[in-house]
């Protein structure tokens, strides 16, 4: 079946190449585009897209705007592409927030070469829009304004969070270090690993939010564009009553605390005396994807063991299974994310195809299940 796609962006060049880029892709047809979304909603009276590609800062009325009146009236997979600015980034989080499905990253200058650059980021998350279910995407409240939650205070003997992150290394290098090493320290300190894709910036949402304090160390994988990850970090920072932050190399993971994965880096776990920290490094996709969820759960599975507790969640491919399967076998807790709270059952499909899944558990079950792990 064609997926029928629109693009909403005021600038003309990134309407051509996108065009080019997604008529080229086997199974999509660009059927309009449009400079604004009045354009848009005046076109879409003659044929309604299947997926709509969005620019968030326009003319007329922005794409923010235009995505709340969507999913009001009539949801619609919508795929974010915006600026790699400070502001370009914020706003596409709070489109996020309001429903839409994935981000695309722009740079502000050398456009037309980045997009035909990233035709397979762009390809394939059209179709990852394709496949959400719309009934479960969530619309979230807006990001608090700065400074609303009180910095936490870190536990005694945490290290500091401005590191370097590792030089760039091999895809073979990065596997043996996040399944080969030292030998495990025995440690009765229980953390928490998380890979997500398609539909988890509001997944991940419903359950940070809802963590306590006292919740086990979390270290998660959501792909996402570099640079988007340190506003969606601070986003659910603001929100929730953990502290949310994204991964610098060496980074303590501590009970209380997120680390969230640089986008464009791979993030291990590993092992310090009887603490958990993260290894942050450069180097090429793994499971096509940088950051990979299946690097951080072999890293996991080696170095945690049966002290970890492995969540895979909604998102397209199969990103995860395979280093779920290993944290089973490792003896640590894993689950799945059931079909009906999922935006795409298909990375959570792959891991219980494989036996890789201890349990299949609802997205809302999730924060207990979490709480209840330390």
């Amino acid at each position: 079946m064609t997926i029928n796609v629109m693009v909403v962006d005021d600038s003309a060049v990134v309407r051509q190449v996108l065009s080019e880029v997604l008529d080229h892709a086997p199974g999509i047809k660009v059927i309009a585009t449009a400079t604004d979304p009045i354009m848009a909603m005046e076109k879409m009276k003659v044929q309604w897209p299947d997926v709509i590609v969005l620019d968030v800062e326009m003319p007329r009325m922005d794409g923010i705007t235009f995505l709340k009146q969507l999913m009001q009236t009539r949801p619609t997979p919508v795929v974010i592409c915006s600026s790699l600015t400070q502001k370009g980034t914020e706003t596409s989080m709070q489109a996020m927030a309001a429903g839409a499905i994935e981000v695309v990253a722009k740079p502000q200058s050398g456009v037309k070469q980045f997009l035909q650059d990233s035709s397979n980021t762009l390809v394939n998350a059209v179709r990852a829009a394709a496949l959400a279910r719309m009934n479960r995407i969530r619309t979230l409240p807006p990001t608090p304004a700065p400074g609303t939650k009180p910095p936490p205070t870190p536990p005694s003997g945490s290290m500091g969070s401005i590191a370097e992150a590792r030089p760039k290394l091999s895809a073979d290098v990065i596997l043996e270090a996040a399944t080969g090493g030292q030998s495990m320290v025995q440690t009765t300190e229980r953390i928490v690993a998380i890979g997500t894709s398609t539909g988890g910036t509001q997944a991940l949402e419903v359950i940070l939010t809802a963590l306590p304090r006292t919740c086990p160390g979390l270290a998660i994988v959501q792909h996402m564009p570099e640079k988007f990850t340190a506003s969606f970090a601070d986003r659910l920072n603001r929100l929730s009553e953990i502290e949310v932050k994204e991964a610098a190399n060496k980074d303590r993971i501590l009970p209380g605390r997120a680390l969230i994965a640089p986008g464009g880096k791979h993030m291990m776990i590993k092992r310090s005396g009887a603490y958990y920290e993260v290894e942050v490094v450069d180097g090429p996709l793994v499971s096509r994807h940088k950051p990979s969820v299946d690097v951080l759960f072999r890293s996991a599975a080696r170095f945690a063991g049966k002290n970890a507790l492995g969540i895979i969640m909604t998102g397209m491919g199969d990103d995860g299974a395979k280093g779920l399967l290993e944290m089973h076998q490792a003896g640590a807790r894993t689950v799945a994310q059931d079909e009906e709270s999922c935006v795409v059952f298909g990375m959570p499909k792959e891991a219980i195809k494989l036996g890789a899944a201890d349990e299949v558990v609802a997205l809302e079950l999730m924060a207990q299940l979490i709480s209840k792990s330390r």
